[in-house]
């Protein structure tokens, strides 16, 4: 099993709801892309949220709109080894310092675990203290989830209620 590491956060200071992922799987990795995969349904999920079609967009015009919205993208998952995307098989988890960017954020005002993974590894992280902005637990947007978009998107849209009145 290969040793596989995350991105860097995708932030600015004004971010008001960091959404934190498990591990990016392999055709991010190669991609060097979050949610690079054609099948995994983040950008489509985080379009209603954000009021655009992020799916149009180019890569960078993606990650532009979602910090003009105030959305911040990281991975509670620093490295660890795993053979294939499943978060199911990954191990030897080294965590990102989520707590040291969460300090950077000021206006942070929810905390979003992208799937079951990010929400248990991201929890044991955050310490069972943790006192900060809301936690928000929401579906997969991985397609190995199935439950489909259409019952996935009420739990992504309450996202949107962080995001009004950023002043």
């Amino acid at each position: 099993m290969s040793l596989k590491h995350s991105f860097p956060p995708i932030f600015d200071f004004e971010a008001c709801v960091l959404v934190l992922g498990s591990l990016p799987g392999d055709r991010s990795l190669a991609a060097q892309r979050y949610y690079a995969h054609p099948q995994n349904q983040f950008w489509q999920l985080m379009s209603p949220v954000v009021g655009r079609d992020l799916a149009t967009l180019d890569y960078e015009d993606r990650l532009a709109a979602l910090r003009a919205c105030g959305v911040a993208l990281w991975d509670v998952i620093g490295s660890a080894r795993r053979a294939g995307s499943s978060d199911a098989a990954i191990v030897d988890v080294e965590g990102n310092d989520i707590v040291a960017l969460i300090a950077r954020l000021p206006k942070l005002r929810a905390i979003a675990f992208n799937g079951g993974t990010a929400r248990k590894q991201g929890l044991k992280l955050l310490g069972p203290n943790f006192a900060g902005p809301v936690i928000v637990a929401l579906p997969s947007s991985s397609p190995l989830h199935t439950i489909g978009v259409a019952g996935k998107q009420p739990a992504w849209n309450q996202l949107a209620a962080f995001l009004l009145d950023r002043t």
